[in-house]
């Protein structure tokens, strides 16, 4: 039997620079990446050296003649140490081993390389968990001394000073919140133990981390008490001269407080001190104690790991989220923006400012309630008078727009329903018209692909509801035509006009977000190629002077005929009401085939336009507290930012860097505001109690860069096999889904040859932690699509008694990503929406608010799946913490989920679930359900004639359905003596199903599970059987179900069993928390151990396994605190278990 790792996601633990590469500690392995590499920065090699121990330092030694080849690596961590060589001269950069695992008896906190007497000798220093030192010679495999102190304790930080034994000074940080300094050559008193030198005080926590800069004699401690402080010392490698203990002669210079939880470390820069914490959280600080800067991008609770490149300005971190992060140390603060108000002459004369727009990074647009606009050029701080018109005094809006052929064109509507085009370098050419009755609400600009350079297209809504598309020529310094392209009637509502308007690429249509919150799509195909509608006409006959020769002569106050009624208007081919609520819509903008919106409800929004249709994808949220998003920019990498308002601040968040990019204090949205972003600029401007702020800052590379993608925040708590592709040249690439603790759930991507792991989307709809989830083949109106690879659909559940489903459409991705994955959210479920629903609820129970999924499992139906009926129906089965057993089932097409039935027999948790199917040769499908709780009992529950009721397909109808009964389980038995974390289940044959269970008794146990038809449908079965079996009495259901107790091994593992896998008939797999993975032969004389492999992954919470590339591979992955994916070989062929019949195989154990 042969296992090895494939890949690994876990907590970073060390890092390290060495040159132009990056050290990182993952688990028992040290990864090595490129940092000036021409294809990023790029994991070049990984190397499992630690065996059972998390890599926990790197120290590399300096350079000597005797490295001809690279550096050497002193890797530690635990109780293990191992020395590598860095090999940089070949084109490819190697890690060789230069000796054995040294395995010493206590836990390793600090190493240092000393002087030999030979520049071969391997010579380290090593201090331990108890405040003892021991002096290694690694190259001859043997301790030469060990020296305690006389300070009793455990250490739980330490750091060295000096590079040979006779000056070696130890800086212990004790349990009892004391530095600790003492000398390796110094005194010992009576018993043999080295005198303690120096005693720092103040900290009221423990301590974490210490740091010492030999050039400004300063040393610097990270506590549990959430402060760094900075000690004056001195040079330490001296001998202190008199003095009681040194107390005297040390002087605590800062006391920093900025992290929001325990500090993990710190590192001392010539300028700078750099600290990261539990709060995840990398805070730049002065020597004046100010803080510089935050560094802010790492998910969850903790950043442990830290590298500096002082010459090159980088801070590297490493996170428990398994991302790896590298920040740039800046000399100034990171938002370097000026903020400037700018003078806007005479007020009584100019008027004050109501809206303004950015022209270009350059040039600003202003207008005035006195009907006044005024442009104004920011690199020569020049106001230039545009044009004055007092019927746009009390009332006006302003767009603006720069078309392809460099022409800057304006557009201003007023309250009388008037709207004027002009182009900025000529106002005198100006086309003016009334084209609403009532006030102008809502007037923009849209580009359309593939159209002329000279052309615009400008869209305006009036109070009657009537959005109007006129297409704008301008041609030099004359506005040539305007011509009258289509009209759009809105949807009936309160606040009736559009918010935005974006063409569909390569499509006859448009999308239209309005004030009410809706997204509509309409069509924009010309007037002759729609039917009901004639040719565009143009609204008027431009000359060269519009004040010479008036537009169109029309009774004032009255409109054309054709624009009095709603006659020819347009109406949505599809619309989704309210999407983003009542405050409406901000953005529409098309990207990567997509459509995204955006809203003042907090969300952007993707969709898909197809089939003359709008279809929602998903919903997401920036980031916590930005209730208004108002649009996204798309960065010519193809990465999003989402610029919004977090309370009276505009944010703009990287969406892939999980990082606020900008904060400025504006006040909030609501006044007239305009941003820009060029590669060289980044400006906003804005109106604040009727003056005029502009905020500009030079754009500079990000902050930060992603060395290696965050997973998740928080642990692991289930993990589930997707679906494998071929559509990579390197190889078959497994996607996996992946839950945790801090309510998201990741897609990845494993390159099994590789054994590089991408992540292809993460989604966050839960309000509260994923526990479980699981997976079914698509049956909705796309699961055909064949523009996607795959289909399926994924179920996730957890607190909060909250059920997701959603669409995973799995295809071919860009050069960069053979794999892509799009996620469109079907529906959402709680169970207090159904108590909210329920008829006669003050007879009952209310449902525990804090009732949790605990597995769930997808159950076949029964059903014949070609029926119209049933083509898209689902049925899944939940284990809820609150005792019960429920069965829903999910309409994918309807998109609909209804509670059927319930059973609260178990009356403790419910652990897990496992379904299987019995199909007789002349009878019905019979299915069963079979579950496990925290009592260790395992009960099995016939749903047949439950999913099979000709009433289910009623159900979905129902305004209100009140759960059916369940019923009793068909049969109960023991299985451990307490809960059950592990069960699976597998066919062996006809009629025959082998079970396989682990549970808090550290046992594994394996039962054969025998159904049978008995009698006719409505006969009763009987029951017996000799000893061991355990025989289900029939209750009119025409079949008998049996359970055989097959081998068990009472204590498999030396802790709780937390999963469990039949990988064949003859192999099982078990995974536990004392992070083995076990693997068991099983046959007709019991369960034979194989092999254990210890797992990098500590706190295992599920195993999953899947078919590999071969006979007799299997793939598995664990996780728990990171995610381990293994690849076991079945080497030797499966013996069938049991395969004499139920009752001569009934007392096997």
């Amino acid at each position: 039997m042969q296992c090895e790792s494939v890949s690994l996601l876990s907590p970073i633990t060390a890092l390290q620079f060495v040159g132009d590469y990056l050290l990182s500690g993952e688990g028992a392995s040290v990864n090595l990446y490129a940092l000036n590499s021409t294809n990023g920065n790029s994991r070049k090699l990984s190397c499992s050296v630690l065996r059972n121990y998390c890599v926990h330092g790197i120290k590399p030694r300096w350079a000597t003649h005797a490295q001809a080849n690279g550096p050497l690596l002193a890797v530690f961590g635990g109780k293990g140490l191992i020395v590598l060589e860095l090999n940089t001269c070949d084109k490819e950069p190697k890690l060789q081993e230069m000796g054995q695992l040294r395995e010493l008896h206590d836990w390793i906190w600090d190493l240092q390389w000393l002087k030999g007497d030979s520049e071969s000798a391997m010579y380290v220093g090593l201090a331990l968990g108890h405040n003892s030192v021991v002096l290694c010679d690694y190259k001859a495999g043997r301790t030469l001394c060990e020296v305690h102190c006389d300070e009793k304790c455990i250490l739980y930080s330490a750091c060295f000073v000096g590079h040979s034994w006779a000056e070696l000074v130890l800086i212990a940080g004790t349990v009892f919140n004391q530095l600790v300094l003492w000398r390796m050559e110094g005194p010992s008193n009576e018993d043999g133990r080295v005198k303690t030198e120096r005693r720092i005080s103040g900290h009221s926590g423990v301590i974490f981390s210490i740091n010492y800069m030999e050039k400004n004699g300063i040393l610097a401690s990270a506590s549990d008490d959430r402060s760094i402080r900075i000690w004056k010392v001195g040079n330490l490698r001296q001998d202190l001269k008199g003095g009681d203990g040194g107390a005297d002669s040390v002087q605590c210079l800062l006391q920093l407080y900025g992290h929001q939880s325990r500090v993990w470390s710190v590192r001392l820069l010539e300028d700078h001190v750099i600290s990261v914490g539990e709060d995840s959280a990398c805070i730049v600080w002065s020597y004046n104690g100010n803080i510089v800067n935050t560094f802010r991008g790492h998910k969850g609770r903790s950043v442990r790991a830290l590298a500096v490149n002082e010459d090159k300005g980088w801070v590297v971190t490493g996170g428990a989220d398994s991302g790896i992060r590298l920040w740039k140390i800046q000399e100034n603060k990171p938002e370097d923006m000026t903020v400037t108000q700018l003078k806007f002459g005479d007020t009584e004369k100019m008027g004050t400012p109501k809206a303004l727009t950015l022209v270009d990074p350059s040039l600003i647009l202003v207008m005035t309630d006195a009907g006044s606009i005024y442009s104004h050029r920011l690199d020569c701080g020049r106001w230039k008078f545009i044009l004055e018109d007092p019927s746009y005094r009390s009332y006006s809006l302003l767009a603006v727009t720069r078309l392809l052929n460099g022409c800057v064109v304006c557009a201003i509507g007023n309250i009388t329903g008037h709207v004027k085009i002009f182009p900025l370098s000529n106002p005198g050419e100006r086309v003016e018209n009334q084209v609403h009755q009532g006030k102008v609400h809502s007037l923009g600009w849209a580009s359309r692909e593939g159209q002329s350079p000279d052309r615009g297209n400008l869209f305006s809504s009036g109070a009657d509801g009537v959005m109007i598309w006129r297409e704008v020529t301008c041609e030099g310094d004359q506005v040539t035509s305007v011509v009258e392209k289509s009209r759009y009637l809105l949807p009936l509502c309160r606040h009736r006009w559009h918010t935005s308007v974006a063409f569909l690429p390569k499509q006859r249509f448009l999308v239209c977000g309005d004030r009410r919150g809706s997204l509509l799509l309409y069509s924009c195909a010309e007037r002759d190629q729609d039917e009901g509608l004639g040719a565009a006409s143009p609204d008027v006959a431009v000359s060269e002077s519009a004040d010479d020769h008036p537009a169109e002569q029309i009774p004032e106050g009255k409109l054309p005929a054709k624009t009095a009624g709603r006659q020819g208007c347009r109406e949505p081919v599809s619309a989704l009401s309210g999407l983003h609520g009542r405050l409406g819509v901000t953005s529409v903008l098309c990207h990567g085939g997509f459509v995204y919106s955006t809203g003042r409800d907090g969300c952007y929004r993707q969709l898909k336009a197809e089939d003359g249709r709008l279809r929602l994808l998903r919903s997401q949220r920036a980031c916590k507290g930005m209730d208004w998003v108002e649009r996204l920019l798309a960065t010519p990498e193809g990465n999003l930012l989402v610029l919004g308002f977090h309370s009276a601040n505009l944010v703009l968040w990287n969406v892939k860097t999980n990082e606020q990019v900008l904060s400025v204090p504006c006040g909030g949205g609501h006044r007239s505001w305009s941003y820009s972003l060029s590669p060289s600029n980044e400006l906003f401007t804005y109106i604040k109690s009727g003056h005029i702020f502009v905020c500009q800052r030079n754009s500079r590379d990000s902050s930060q860069t992603v060395i290696k993608e965050c997973v998740h925040g928080r642990e692991l708590t289930c993990v589930r096999f997707v679906e494998r592709l071929e559509v990579s040249n390197d190889g078959p690439i497994s996607v996996l889904a992946t839950s945790s603790e801090d309510t998201t759930v990741n897609i990845l991507a494993v390159y099994e040859s590789s054994g590089h792991v991408s992540k292809l989307t993460t989604i966050g709809d839960h309000i509260s932690s994923v526990r479980t989830m699981a997976v079914a083949r698509s049956r909705g109106p796309n699961s055909g699509d064949v523009r996607c690879g795959s289909s399926a659909v994924l179920f996730t559940a957890g607190g909060r008694a909250e059920l997701e489903c959603c669409r995973l459409l799995l295809g071919g991705g860009d050069g960069q990503a053979p794999v892509s994955c799009q996620v469109e959210h079907l529906v959402s479920h709680r169970l207090a929406e159904d108590w909210d629903h329920m008829k006669n609820r003050h007879r009952m129970l209310k449902m525990d608010p804090e009732t949790r999924y605990m597995s769930i499992v997808v159950v076949d139906d029964g059903t014949d799946s070609g029926a119209a009926s049933s083509s898209s129906w689902h049925f899944l089965a939940a284990a809820c913490s609150d005792g019960a057993v429920r069965l829903f089932l999910i309409d994918e097409s309807q998109k609909k989920i209804q509670l059927l039935a319930e059973s609260f027999y178990h009356q403790r948790c419910v652990l897990k679930l496992q379904t299987f199917t019995y199909q007789p040769a002349t009878r019905r499908r019979r299915v069963f359900l079979c579950s496990a709780a925290t009592d260790g009992r395992i009960a099995f529950w016939d749903i047949s004639r439950t999913i099979e009721r000709p009433t289910v397909a009623n159900i979905l109808l129902e305004s209100a359905h009140r759960p059916w009964e369940l019923g009793t389980p068909r049969l109960v038995f023991e299985a451990h003596q307490c809960g059950v974390n592990g069960l699976h289940l597998r066919p062996l044959d006809d009629g025959r199903y082998l079970l396989a269970s682990g549970g808090d008794d550290n046992a594994v146990r394996l039962w054969v599970i025998s159904v049978r038809a008995v009698g006719g449908d409505d006969g009763v079965t009987s029951g017996g059987g000799s000893s061991g079996v355990r025989c289900a009495d029939g209750d009119g259901a025409g079949v008998s179900l049996r359970v055989v107790e097959g081998p068990c091994v009472e204590s498999a593992h030396a802790a709780h069993v937390t999963g469990v896998r039949i990988l064949s008939r003859g192999l099982l797999a078990s995974v536990s928390i004392d992070q083995r993975l076990t693997h068991w032969r099983l046959s007709d004389c019991g369960l034979h151990f194989l092999r254990s492999k210890h797992c990098q992954v500590a706190d295992v919470s599920e195993l999953e396994s899947w078919e590999g590339a071969g006979p007799g591979r299997h793939l598995l992955a664990l996780c728990g605190h990171g995610l381990q994916i293994l690849k076991s070989q079945q080497t030797e062929p499966d013996c069938l278990l049991l395969q004499k019949s139920t009752a001569e195989a009934g007392n096997l154990k």
